[in-house]
């Protein structure tokens, strides 16, 4: 059964000029649509279910408008779009599905920008966070964006029933990531490494985790790593065919939440083809 996406239109309805614009998922929704994949509608996050993950204070200022840095402005109603994206992610938890939804969310933290880094990356709910905290399962967080999951190992760390891997381009934004720490296993990469050494480094870092300790996987699904894009690590869409098929043989109930990605095109073509690969090996 192929995996559902989780889509709005209303993630549509703000921002504009930004790289994390309307149109990368956009366009990435419609070369899905034109896949013949199925879509569900998501309902917003619960305030409840916002504060299990971040601070009152931190929440409180969102929803005024008080917080904004330079990648990460304060939009009006942002902080409902923002709990829209949450709750795509709560959803795509319930039904293993794909939430193709913005904002993304990995680089805000429990006050909001994380690990030492001066700007929320775009992010302002740490979406999947918030629908593994929901769950309340031990999980593995895997997180394929080309940029450090610094949000999401600050939220986890040292979090018993959470072990958390980041595959990232290094050195880059935010700059953290360089090494692991308790159960945060960090493998820093370079630009252009190619598919042969990034999959090798994914499987290096996937023999690490004791799977029979791990009921639910949980994707940050970031393409900025296919050549040219933001993050790039030299990859293409047979690369995010062979991470599928690696999620796949995990043989766990797997959900994916998009994280980064600037070419809407490139997008599409990625999760069809990362989907495709799950599919391949799934349980």
């Amino acid at each position: 059964m192929r995996t559902k996406i989780i889509f709005s239109e209303k993630c549509l309805n703000y921002g504009g000029w930004h790289i994390e614009s309307p149109e990368r998922v956009r366009k990435a929704y419609e070369i899905l649509k034109e896949k013949g994949y199925q879509f569900l509608t998501p309902e917003p996050a619960t305030e409840n279910a916002v504060l299990r993950v971040h601070d009152a204070e931190y929440v409180w200022n969102l929803k005024k408008g008080f917080v904004e840095d330079g990648d990460t402005p304060a939009y009006e109603n942002i902080y409902e779009y923002a709990k829209l994206a949450a709750g795509g992610a709560i959803l795509a938890a319930k039904v293993n599905g794909f939430s193709l939804m913005r904002p993304p969310g990995h680089h805000v933290g429990v006050h909001g920008a994380a690990l030492g880094a001066l700007t929320r990356g775009f992010c302002y709910l740490n979406n999947i966070a918030i629908a593994v905290k929901h769950l309340d399962k031990p999980t593995l967080i895997l997180d394929i964006d080309g940029h450090h999951g610094n949000g999401t190992q600050e939220i986890f760390f040292k979090d018993p029933k959470i072990t958390f891997i980041s595959l990232h381009r290094y050195p880059h934004y935010p700059g953290t990531g360089h090494s692991s720490e308790a159960n945060c296993l960090n493998f820093p990469l370079p630009f252009n490494c190619g598919e042969k050494v990034y999959l090798e480094t994914l499987d290096s870092a996937l023999s690490q985790v004791d799977m029979s300790k791990i009921e639910m996987v949980a994707v940050s699904a970031g393409f900025d790593t296919h050549m040219g894009d933001l993050a790039s690590l030299g990859l293409t869409e047979k690369a995010f065919r062979e991470i599928g098929r690696r999620i796949g043989k995990l043989k766990k109930a797997t959900f994916f939440v998009l994280e980064g990605g600037y070419s809407g095109e490139n997008i599409g073509r990625d999760i069809d083809q990362l989907l495709k690969g799950v599919e391949e090996n799934a349980p």
